[in-house]
Formats: structure tokens, sequence, C-alpha cells
């Protein structure tokens, strides 16, 4: 075997054991091997962990197929730090020339809402809100997942559903603080009066 033979059967052996885990489908591994190869061939693993230019792949493979995965649940079952596997995903990106689709920001309400346990009613005002905000470009230049995270933390206390900040972030991968400065951005001029009244009593 030469040595790019090796590296696959040790990249693939990975991806095997964390299929399962992650809940992958057999065309996002077979995208995710794909990717890898070619990061292979291009000399990108070279000089830098197998487990997290792999990682990476699966990131990109799950946002290429529409699966809600954050870059924290990656690196909690990859065991890679969610840091390196943010800077080798710019790698790839950057040196295959991919072009990475918009994360639904519905889908994210979705995942941190089941993740977190929470409310159907609480589920079903976040998303009402995600769409208006949509509607009106308020949510351009946001990322998905912090939006989505804050949105759905502000209507469960209109619901009066006991949630905390500290909860809504677990389920979301993002940090508490994130969600308070978008609480900030949400209350500022240029969100539009309908949908402040209904988030800030």
């Amino acid at each position: 075997h030469t040595s790019t033979d090796r590296n696959l059967m040790r990249a693939f052996g990975e991806l095997g054991r964390q299929r399962d885990k992650l809940g992958m489908s057999d065309a996002m591994i077979d995208k995710t091997a794909y990717i890898y190869r070619k990061a292979l061939g291009k000399g990108l693993v070279r000089g830098r962990s197998t487990s997290a230019i792999l990682a990476a792949a699966i990131y990109i493979s799950c946002r290429e197929m529409g699966a809600v995965r954050s870059l924290k649940d990656i690196g909690e079952i990859t065991d890679v730090k969610r840091k390196v596997i943010s800077r080798s995903y710019r790698i790839l990106i950057q040196q295959l020339e991919m072009i990475m689709p918009v994360i639904d920001p519905i889908k994210c309400i979705a995942k941190i809402a089941n993740k977190a346990k929470l409310s159907e009613k609480s589920k079903r005002m976040a998303i009402d809100t995600m769409k208006d905000l949509i509607n009106t470009e308020a949510s351009a230049g946001k990322r998905p997942m912090g939006l989505a995270a804050t949105i759905l933390y502000l209507s469960c206390l209109r619901n009066d559903e006991a949630v905390t900040q500290k909860d809504i972030a677990e389920a979301s991968g993002v940090t508490e603080v994130t969600i308070r400065n978008r609480i900030k951005d949400l209350k500022s001029r240029n969100t539009s009066s309908a949908i402040r009244d209904r988030l800030f009593p």
C-alpha cells in the first residue's frame, strides 16, 4: 500500500465509525469520501490531521445535502476541536473552490427545538417570526444558527416556557453571548415594529 492508500483506509475507517453517531446517509458518506479524496489529491492533508480534514469534509457534505449539523455536533463526535474543524473547512472551501449553500434558518429552529425538547407552540411561533425576518431581509448577514437560537429563546419567553439562554445555547452550539448580541440587534430600529412587538412584550 502507498502512503495515500494507507491514509484513505485510515480516514474511511474513521468515517465508518462516525456514520451512525452522526446519522449520515449513504449519499452523505459518498459525498464526504469524494471531498476527502479531492483534498488528499491536492495535497491538503499533508502536514494536517487526517481527523480534522475528514471532520471538515463531513461538515461540507452535511451542508451540501441540507442536513443541519453544527461544527459543535461534528466536533463532539469526531473528537476534533471546533476551531480546528472551522480552519480546515475554510481551507477546503478555498482550495477546492467550493460554493456552499446557505443554511436554512427554519431547519435550525426545528433542530434546536427538538434537541432542547421545547413546546410545539414556541417552535411554531419562532418559525413564523423567522419567516417574517427573512421576508423583510432583517436576517441578512446573520449566522442562521445564532439567529434561530435567539428567536426560539424569545418565543419561549413569550410563551412562559421555562428555558434558559444556557439551555438554548447548548442545544444550538452557539454561545450565550451570541444570543445576547442577537437580542440587541433585534431590538434595534432595523427590525420591523410588528416583529419587535411580537418578540418583546
